[in-house]
């Protein structure tokens, strides 16, 4: 028996787990948002200015001067930008919008791809913005 295949093996599980350790540390950079869904972000200090990279994909919404609420308009990624009173920045972050996986179902027929959004009942998902 060769030792050709289970090297391949063990070098694909390392590189897998290696790759699975890199996006968790990315991953902890990025505000996550669900599509058509709200996050509410609460700040040490009072907000003056909010900046989102591209309102398509996002919005966020001033409650009051200490919570802002973003909500997922569309698949992709964007930058969000809290300022202080002074110009400081309080948050400067990106912000992923993607589907709820928990309540969703993907149908592979050949090439291609279909989401399936079941809550309760399953629909076609829309296909609105980047993909994420």
């Amino acid at each position: 028996m060769s030792d050709r295949p289970i090297a391949a093996a063990m070098i694909l599980a390392l590189a897998m787990a290696f790759q699975v350790t890199t996006v968790h540390a990315q991953d902890e950079d990025i505000l996550r948002v669900y599509m058509n869904s709200a996050r509410v972000l609460k700040l040490d200090r009072p907000v003056s200015k909010v900046i989102v990279g591209n309102a398509e994909v996002a919005d966020a919404t001033v409650a009051d001067s200490k919570t802002i609420v973003l909500t997922g308009r569309s698949y992709g990624t964007t930058n969000l930008v809290l300022l202080d009173a002074d110009g400081n920045a309080i948050v400067d972050e990106r912000i992923l919008v993607s589907i709820d996986e928990s309540s969703t179902v993907r149908v592979f027929k050949s090439t291609e791809r279909t989401v399936l959004s079941c809550t309760p009942n399953c629909e076609e998902h829309a296909k609105t913005g980047a993909t994420p």
